[in-house]
């Protein structure tokens, strides 16, 4: 495949999704106020748990979270990106703080789960009584991850990108990453990418403050997106990038790149601000 050099992970909350999907949930459900008195008391997974405890125990069923997950906003330009990127044969995996049953509702809805190869986030199932139970995706009581940078107790997503750069390294092939996020927890992975690879915050989010801020412990490449149309351009832009540069061929075959998957490319004059703006230096 023509991309297949190219391991693209992705944030799921605010980045595949315009929303944090734990709230859309919380406030579409109609449960923001005791969300809200019980925050300050537990951790954000337990309090996820309780919150669909106590959502289950005033008769909501899986079908209503369903249904609320299914409306949760996505740009169609994202999902088109994202089955682009994967047609194209690259890898695509999700680091998210979000929840298993959450994640796939939404990517199963919109027809994007099979573009994946692998998702990690805080396990979540249905248990016999109907009710969602969500986990922390690091046991944080009984072995806290102890990464310094602000990444939230229950996963450090730096932990995680070293493991899939581990499996990376076995391979013949050297494989490029391109990392995807908006958070705070999206900066301790940025710090893992080496050389070759790329960073591409959201920016005016926290991630993107962040690295603004540390631009010299990042050996990455790095470059800033805004929504989704600057999402899809910028994605397989790099993914264009990179398989030129591995395949030492000439710019035409970015265009069939573009072509083979139907993209429409940004206008002209927003190409120019893109490559004006976007790129945040040293």
């Amino acid at each position: 495949m023509a991309a297949s050099e190219v391991v693209v992970v992705m944030d799921f909350d605010k980045t595949i999704i315009d929303c944090d999907s734990d709230n859309w949930v919380v406030d579409e459900l109609g449960a923001t106020e005791l969300f809200n008195q019980l925050l300050p008391t537990m951790p954000w997974n337990s309090l996820m748990d309780r919150m669909m405890k106590e959502l289950h125990s005033q008769g909501t069923k899986i079908e209503d979270i369903v249904a609320v997950l299914k409306r949760t906003p996505i740009h169609s330009r994202i999902i088109q990106a994202i089955k682009c990127a994967h047609a194209l044969g690259c890898d695509l995996k999700i680091v998210s703080d979000a929840n298993v049953f959450f994640i796939d509702t939404i990517l199963k809805h919109h027809g994007l789960k099979e573009c994946f190869s692998e998702i990690n986030t805080n396990p979540s199932f249905v248990d016999e009584e109907g009710r969602l139970r969500i986990f922390p995706y690091h046991d944080f009581t009984e072995h806290p991850h102890g990464c310094p940078h602000p990444c939230p107790p229950n996963m450090c997503k730096g932990i995680v990108i070293e493991r899939i750069q581990a499996s990376l390294s076995a391979m013949e092939e050297k494989k490029t990453i391109i990392y995807m996020g908006d958070g705070l927890g999206d900066f301790c992975p940025s710090l893992k990418l080496g050389d070759g690879d790329y960073m591409l915050p959201r920016k005016d989010f926290p991630v993107w403050d962040l690295v603004c801020k540390n631009r010299s412990l990042i050996k990455a490449e790095v470059c800033e997106w805004s929504n989704g149309e600057e999402f899809e351009h910028v994605l397989l832009h790099f993914i264009t990038k990179v398989t030129i540069d591995k395949s030492n061929t000439n710019g035409n075959n970015a265009i069939q790149l573009y072509s083979d998957c139907k993209v429409q490319t940004m206008p002209g004059s927003s190409h120019q601000a893109f490559s004006q703006t976007l790129y945040v230096p040293h």
